[in-house]
């Protein structure tokens, strides 16, 4: 079973922009996954925080589209070298969803309906750079690229972006995901070119 959705069809010129080191664009958007696409029905949809402890903050479907949105445009860069720029997409910041959550955290491992996993600072999270997805181009988020949603953070490398986001678990220490866990690097900064441990 292949990893990379149909009608990827590789390598841009990168005149058009600003590129990390390593990185060539693309127009499409490969679909690279670790394991089958899970599909969420609305209704059985919720997403929580934790702390380790107990649940903090739950949401349904509903109740997490009341919250307020944001049409934002960011970058997109792949650890497996591509790039696509200037994608046009509607989420929920990250600021909007910690908002008065009192925390003494300093890491955040997040999980996905599939079983996936990733870890990051919870900084990375915060100050408006990071979004819970669920539209994309204008249209709903496509079960391939993480619908019905995902994380979005987009000055890290995909991996870090989990698709089908179920939960955030708050921690005061920090530990791999599914991919810093078979060696990918444990951060993933594409501009200073992190993409395994050692990098």
């Amino acid at each position: 079973m292949s990893i990379v959705s149909r009608g990827f069809v590789g390598r841009r010129s990168a005149a058009e922009g600003n590129l990390p080191s390593g990185q060539y664009l693309t127009t499409d958007f490969p679909v690279l996954s670790a394991g089958p696409t899970p599909q969420v029905p609305f209704e059985q949809w919720e997403l929580t925080i934790d702390d380790l402890n107990g649940v903090l903050r739950r949401w349904d479907w509903e109740a997490f589209r009341r919250l307020p949105t944001e049409a934002f445009t960011v970058d997109l860069h792949c650890v497996t070298r591509w790039s696509k720029l200037s994608t046009s997409w509607e989420g929920v910041s990250l600021h909007e969803i910690f908002t008065d959550l009192k925390t003494d955290a300093s890491y955040a491992l997040v999980h996905s309906y599939g079983g996936y996993s990733t870890n990051l600072p919870l900084n990375d999270l915060l100050n408006r750079q990071a979004w819970i997805a669920f539209r994309f181009e204008g249209r709903d988020l496509a079960p391939e690229h993480g619908g019905p949603a995902r994380l979005l953070v987009p000055h890290l490398y995909l991996w870090k972006s989990a698709k089908w986001i179920r939960g955030i678990t708050l921690m005061k220490q920090d530990k791999p995901g599914f991919w810093e866990e078979l060696g990918y690097h444990n951060y993933g900064d594409p501009w200073q070119e992190q993409r395994y441990w050692g990098d």
